[in-house]
C-alpha cells in the first residue's frame, strides 16, 4: 500500500514542500530511502524503526521503500524522522487517517519521543502560504510555530500520542499561542547609559543609529571602542513584530534559537573574530547556511581589530554593504 505524508525542507531561509512516499511491499527486509539524502536523513532509518517498536506498533518485516519528493531536492536534517515513521504506519495499515491537509514536522528519539528540530519557523511559513491548515511539530517547538499566525499548531510529545489522534481515540492537544507582542523590558549586558564621558563618540554613535550608517572607531587600545560600539544596541529602537520574526527565522535555521526564547527580540549583536573564514562571514558550506552577516540582520556587526581581518573577507564585505543583500551561490543552489 502506498502513503503520502507532506513535511518540508529549508533551503537557504525559507521552506520547500516535501512529499513522503512509503510503499511496502513483499520481498527482503529492507529500507530504502531515496530523493537525496543527506547523512542524517539516511539515518532516519536507524531511528525510526526502534522508535515505531518502542512505540506499541509493529515495524514490517517487507521490503519498505520510502521517496522523498521532489527528488532534485537535497534533503537534509532528522526533521523526515516523524513523517516517514507516520508513513509506514499509514502504508502498514496500522493507522487510517486523511493527512492530506497537514505537514508533519520533527525528528525522532529511540523511545519514540519527539526532539527539538532546527528551521521550525520557515517550514510553518510555508504551510501558511500554500494554503496546508495544521502543522504537527515536537511541543518544544510549538511556541515558535505559533509566530507564523494563521496556522493551527499542533503540538505533541512522541509518536505514540500522534498516532492516538490520528486514530481519534485522543484529542487534539490544547496550545494556547504565544504572544508577540511583550511589554516586558529588555535587559541588555551593556549600556551606554552606564558610560561616562567619551561624548563625541557617544554622539556619532547616536548619529549611526539614528541613521542606520555604518561606523569605523580608531583610537588606542584601551579607550573603550569595544565597550562602545558593545552599547550601540541599547540605543537602538526595539524591533517591530515583523523585524524580531525575519531575525528569528534566521536564527530558528541557524540552530542558535534559545529553547527557552520562541521570538528573537533583543537585535542581535555579532563579534566575529578576525580569523573567521569567508563562509563564515557571509554564509555558504555544502547545503548553504547563514553567515556572520545574516545573522547580525536588523541589529550591530562589529568587526573588532579590523585592519587583523584577510584583505578577502573585507572585499567580501563590499557586495552586501552596497547592496544590502548577501547572495550565495552553491552547487546546490
Amino acid at each position: 500500500m502506498l502513503a503520502k505524508v507532506k513535511t518540508a525542507a529549508v533551503v537557504g531561509l525559507d521552506g520547500h514542500l516535501v512529499d513522503v512516499e512509503v510503499d511496502i511491499s513483499s520481498g527482503l527486509p529492507k529500507m530504502l530511502i531515496v530523493g537525496l539524502p543527506d547523512a542524517a536523513v539516511e539515518e532516519a532509518k536507524e531511528r525510526v524503526r526502534p522508535a515505531i517498536r518502542n512505540s506499541g506498533f509493529s515495524f514490517p518485516m517487507r521490503r519498505i521503500v520510502v521517496n522523498l519528493a521532489p527528488a532534485d531536492l537535497k534533503k537534509a536534517g532528522p526533521s523526515y524522522d516523524l513523517p516517514i515513521a507516520v508513513g509506514i504506519l499509514l502504508s502498514s495499515e496500522q493507522v487510517s487517517a486523511v493527512v492530506s491537509d497537514m505537514i508533519i514536522l520533527g525528528e525522532l528519539s529511540l523511545d519514540g519521543s519527539l526532539r527539538h528540530t532546527n528551521g521550525i519557523l520557515p517550514m510553518v511559513a510555508l504551510a501558511r502560504e500554500i494554503g496546508v491548515s495544521t502543522v504537527i511539530v515536537p511541543e518544544s517547538d510549538a511556541e515558535e510555530a505559533s509566530l507564523i499566525e494563521g496556522t493551527k499548531i499542533l503540538p505533541f510529545t512522541s509518536l505514540a500520542q500522534l498516532v492516538g489522534f490520528l486514530r481519534g481515540e485522543i484529542p487534539a492537544p490544547e496550545f494556547t499561542a504565544v504572544k508577540t507582542e511583550s511589554s516586558a523590558p529588555i535587559v541588555l549586558s551593556t549600556d551606554l547609559a552606564h558610560i561616562k564621558g567619551q561624548e563625541h563618540v557617544k554622539r556619532a554613535l547616536e548619529v549611526a543609529a539614528a541613521g542606520a550608517h555604518n561606523l569605523v572607531m580608531s583610537g588606542p587600545p584601551g579607550s573603550g571602542k569595544t565597550l562602545l560600539a558593545r552599547a550601540l544596541p541599547s540605543i537602538l529602537p526595539p524591533m517591530t513584530t515583523d523585524e524580531a520574526i525575519e531575525v528569528t527565522k534566521i536564527y530558528s535555521v541557524s540552530g542558535l534559537l534559545p529553547s527557552d526564547t520562541p521570538m528573537m527580540r533583543e537585535r542581535p549583536f555579532r563579534s566575529p573574530h578576525y580569523t573567521i573564514s569567508n563562509a563564515g562571514l557571509v554564509g555558504g558550506g555544502h547545503f548553504p547556511k547563514p553567515g556572520e552577516i545574516s545573522l547580525s540582520h536588523r541589529g550591530v556587526l562589529f568587526l573588532d581589530e579590523l585592519l587583523e581581518f584577510g584583505h578577502s573577507l573585507l572585499e567580501v564585505l563590499r557586495q552586501p554593504l552596497e547592496d544590502k543583500v548577501v547572495t550565495i551561490s552553491r552547487a546546490q543552489g
